[in-house]
């Protein structure tokens, strides 16, 4: 399967419709994308190698951009147009969602000083 990143920049431009960005959930290169269905008739290739990838087996943004050999920033106004359409949901990384529930900078420094004296 050929990558979106092998081919002319012009193609590029075409499959993103000229978008930088789309409008859409917050990605990062470890949201995790979750499919649930197939693509419907008419889908545009790429998005339907998405929906393909993340049928069965949910995958970050990374690990799609790999597989695909799309550049990130291509990926993500495709990802943002299946989020839009509900064809796939985004699962933003736990410390994303909830900052209020991350470590206080206090046990972050005991946790330093103790892997210093190790």
């Amino acid at each position: 399967m050929s990558g979106l990143a092998r081919e002319d920049p012009d193609r590029l431009f075409v499959v993103t419709a000229g978008r930088a960005d789309a409008a859409g959930p917050v990605l990062d290169l470890v949201s995790l994308i979750v499919g649930g269905v197939d693509a419907p008739p008419g889908t545009p290739s790429e998005h339907a190698r998405i929906l393909r990838l993340c049928r069965y087996h949910p995958s970050s943004v990374a690990e799609l951009s790999a597989h695909l050999r799309t550049p990130v920033s291509v990926l993500k106004v495709l990802l943002r147009d299946l989020a839009r359409t509900g064809l796939v949901a985004v699962r933003a990384p736990e410390s994303a969602r909830a900052p209020d529930r991350l470590p206080d900078l206090e046990t972050l420094r005991q946790v330093l000083v103790g892997l210093h004296e190790l």
